[in-house]
């Protein structure tokens, strides 16, 4: 029987599983069936309870560094210690230096503690890093790579593009090797502060179809007309800012008292209890589930069980915003009309009147005009929901993008084409 090939790539990330990166996942997934042999590492202990089925198909090895340096003083130590014999520590001294200097945090000193743990702990077979995100776990990453002499690549996304400093994006971009995101605002982003025009390419995430069954073809033509069977609508993400679910409340409170509608809330988030109170002082409580952050299979049934899906992403006040969410792709996939701010990696996807509707951030009018607009238009929805279906099918497979990804890991370990 012959023995399971060592991993070559070491793929970091602040939290593994996490219910709320499926498209982290699906990459991973997609990686593992296209041969490379890599290992996982998580800056921190899963908090979800449930898993995705996906998770449950990855077999690489997963390594959780101490999320709090005295959670495993003895590691720390031991890597500390390696460092400093081996002459490694050296090596990272002046950039870590560099960056406590203008970052004079405690989270600074803990990523170099990471990273020291990690140094030693890698085995001999990995000769590249990878990391999803810019910010935490890209530090630490980097830190890692200039002690142990390798090279890495980053994956970022949306917050860590949009809360990261200039500086430290400029430096962590100069000092790898490559670089992908997934919308064309992060893209624009770290072109400006790349140091060459082809450090960061545009590869969106896709969705992989094979996981997903094909939209039900009985979907009821409801109008919000009858009390007994009202519209369905449907939302999906962390109760964080950036999502604009409190727009969406407010936009809720707006609809026609003679429109019957029910609203279920997929996601966990720290805002739950004010958005919950919101919708007590709204007097919207009875129509709206919270149904709490949910594996995948549950977030497919309740995509179809709804009628219409809806996003009002917008700004955070820390400049938080989202890229592309994948959650807007799921709905597509069982062929749901997207309402939707028009705003970050959204209209890449979804484009006004073709797949759905999409409103200014922070419109709560326009937005419960929106939602009104197509509750009472089984028609029209049937429409924008073939169409957002088909757009997904045509344009935003997730082939295509895992294999450039996959080509580029490949060489980065010296077995692609140059």
């Amino acid at each position: 029987m012959s023995a399971e090939p060592q991993p070559r790539v070491a793929i970091a990330m602040k939290g593994y599983p996490r219910l709320s990166e499926t498209f982290i996942a699906q990459e991973l997934l997609g990686l593992q069936r296209r041969g490379l042999p890599f290992a996982i590492w998580s800056l921190r202990q899963p908090t979800d309870a449930a898993r995705h089925l996906m998770h449950k198909e990855i077999t690489s090895p997963v390594h959780y560094l101490p999320e709090y340096l005295h959670d495993a003083p003895l590691r720390v130590l031991k890597g500390f210690g390696r460092a400093l014999l081996n002459g490694s520590f050296f090596r990272v001294a002046g950039v870590f230096l560099r960056d406590l200097t203008r970052d004079p945090s405690r989270n600074r000193v803990r990523r170099l503690g990471q990273a020291c743990v990690m140094a030693r702990e890698l085995p001999p077979s990995v000769t590249h890093l990878h990391v999803h995100y810019l910010h935490t776990p890209a530090s630490v990453i980097r830190y890692a790579a200039l002690m142990r002499g390798l090279s890495f690549s980053f994956s970022a996304h949306a917050k860590d593009i949009w809360t990261t400093p200039d500086w430290e994006k400029r430096e962590k971009i100069a000092d790898a090797a490559w670089g992908v995101t997934c919308t064309v605002d992060g893209h624009r982003e770290l072109e400006r502060l790349s140091d060459r025009p082809d450090k960061v390419a545009l590869v969106y995430h896709g969705l992989d179809l094979a996981r997903f069954p094909v939209p039900p073809e009985d979907r009821l033509p409801r109008d919000g007309g009858d009390p007994a069977d009202p519209v369905r609508f449907v939302t999906i993400g962390r109760a964080v800012e950036k999502k604009g679910f409190d727009d969406l409340l407010a936009a809720l409170a707006k609809l026609p008292t003679g429109l019957h509608w029910t609203l279920t809330h997929i996601g966990g988030g720290d805002l739950l209890k004010v958005l919950k109170a919101q919708a007590d002082q709204l007097g919207l409580a009875e129509r709206i589930t919270w149904a709490g952050p949910k594996a995948q299979q549950d977030v497919i049934t309740a995509l179809r069980a709804a009628d219409l899906f809806v996003l009002p992403s917008k700004q955070a006040g820390d400049g938080d915003r989202d890229g592309l969410p994948n959650v807007v792709m799921e709905a597509a996939s069982q062929a749901l009309p997207i309402v939707a701010s028009d705003f970050a990696g959204i209209p890449e996807f979804v484009r006004e009147g073709v797949e759905g509707v999409l409103v200014a951030p922070g419109d709560v009018a326009a937005l419960a005009q929106g939602l009104a607009g197509l509750a009472v238009d089984p028609a029209r929805r049937m429409a924008l929901g073939g169409a957002a279906y088909k757009r997904l099918r045509e344009d935003f497979s997730a082939d295509a993008g895992l294999d450039r990804i996959h080509a580029a890991l490949l060489r980065s370990i010296g077995e692609g084409r140059p």
